[in-house]
């Protein structure tokens, strides 16, 4: 996934189907300048950790 694509469904009222290692995953931010989101896995809103942006797959 690309920078601006991950930003467009950080900001999107609509939940996308996004994965990450195969977990589906939110998207909490991006951070632009890094290529990197802070993500978390919609099962376990605690358990946050910042990604590479290109790490993520949208289904």
């Amino acid at each position: 996934m690309n920078t601006q694509r991950a930003k467009e469904i950080a900001a999107s009222p609509v939940m996308a189907d996004v994965t990450y290692n195969g977990v589906p995953i939110y998207i909490e931010q991006v951070d632009e300048q890094n290529e990197t989101a802070t993500i978390y896995p919609l099962d376990e809103p605690k358990n946050k950790q910042t990604v590479s942006v290109s790490s993520l797959t949208e289904h």
